[in-house]
């Protein structure tokens, strides 16, 4: 069961750059917060998460989400020993990469 008081604001400020910090709900918007960590987190990030969720709710977010950069999924499927096809992004992601790198 997730940590119900959490303060976000001990999170890097870029996380959570376009949302109400005050407005984050750790149960409902369990997704959006573990896909910004994963994606754009530094390391102290990565310790708040796993006091917030315990890593079988961070796996569980992680199943369903549609898209995950490729080194997040390899991390999350590495350290839950998961099989990395059975993530849902990973099924779902581009067949072929688009013409331009960001």
């Amino acid at each position: 069961m997730c940590s119900t008081n959490v303060d976000f604001s001990k999170f890097s400020k870029h996380l959570f750059w376009d949302t109400d910090r005050s407005s984050l709900n750790a149960e409902n918007n369990r997704g959006y917060i573990v896909k910004q960590v994963f994606e754009y987190g530094y390391d102290n990030d990565w310790s708040l998460l796993k006091s917030i969720y315990s890593l079988k709710e961070i796996k569980d977010a992680v199943m369903g989400m549609r898209t995950l950069e490729k080194r997040a999924l390899s991390f999350i499927a590495c350290i839950t020993q998961t099989d990395i096809r059975e993530f849902r992004c990973y099924s779902t992601r581009q067949s072929s990469q688009a013409p331009w790198v960001f």
